[in-house]
């Protein structure tokens, strides 16, 4: 299962590292450094669609604080990242320090751990994300290009736990419910972006050919030359 999984996160990961890399050498293309403008996707929208995404795949963790999460670690159902490095396995008297929203603000404290299981789980799921985001930063580098791509505030658009009921900007600033509706176009893909993406979306069927939004594979499969006939239809 662990590999079948991390199989998932190199297709995703390496998938957008390709988007990128098409998007830096068609920005290159046009005069005036739009991919768009050539059938590509730029690179304010992929950040766009990284907030989304990444925003949403937070909640799967569950609430911040969280008895549910205490009473599974209780009947050993959850742990930590990589639970059998740790030498201690009851978190009796452990805590986490961790943001917590009182009274409509931010406040940083120390919660009891197996309630806290959720959010030290979130953490290392992020450092995770960081280090996807860091190779499509580095992509965009190598092909000269001034932008690097963000993972907005873990409070930013949330859907459940205590950041759902306030409104957060990616860099985590807490706003007015009616602030974000404002701007969040900025940050969060609009319709338009929508069926602009659909519009990209054709099939390539000819051997060794590829979308024009997304730059080939660094190697085939296998090792595989790119123009291998791998399916024959």
């Amino acid at each position: 299962m662990l590999t079948e999984e991390a199989h998932h996160m190199f297709v995703g990961e390496s998938g957008i590292q390709r988007v990128c890399k098409r998007s830096c050498e068609l920005m290159k293309q046009d005069p005036n450094g739009d991919p768009r403008a050539l059938g590509g996707i730029d690179l304010p929208t992929v950040q766009k669609y990284a907030n989304l995404w990444y925003t949403l795949s937070l909640d799967l963790f569950g609430g911040e604080v969280s008895s549910n999460a205490a009473d599974a670690f209780a009947a050993g159902i959850k742990g930590r990242y990589k639970e059998d490095r740790y030498d201690e396995h009851k978190l009796v008297g452990s805590h986490f320090a961790m943001d917590v929203l009182e009274g409509g603000k931010v406040v940083h404290k120390d919660i009891a751990m197996r309630n806290a299981l959720n959010e030290v789980l979130r953490t290392e799921y992020i450092k995770d994300c960081q280090r996807g985001v860091d190779r499509w930063n580095k992509t965009i580098k190598d092909e000269g290009i001034d932008f690097e791509i963000k993972l907005p505030s873990n409070k930013f658009h949330r859907q459940i736990g205590m950041w759902s009921t306030v409104r957060f900007t990616p860099a985590g600033e807490l706003i007015s419910l009616e602030e974000f509706e404002a701007r969040k176009g900025a940050w969060l893909p609009t319709e338009a972006d929508e069926v602009y993406i659909k519009s990209l979306m054709h099939p390539v069927y000819d051997k060794g050919k590829f979308a024009g939004w997304i730059a080939p594979p660094g190697k085939g499969i296998n090792g595989l030359p790119g123009d291998f006939e791998y399916v024959r239809l």
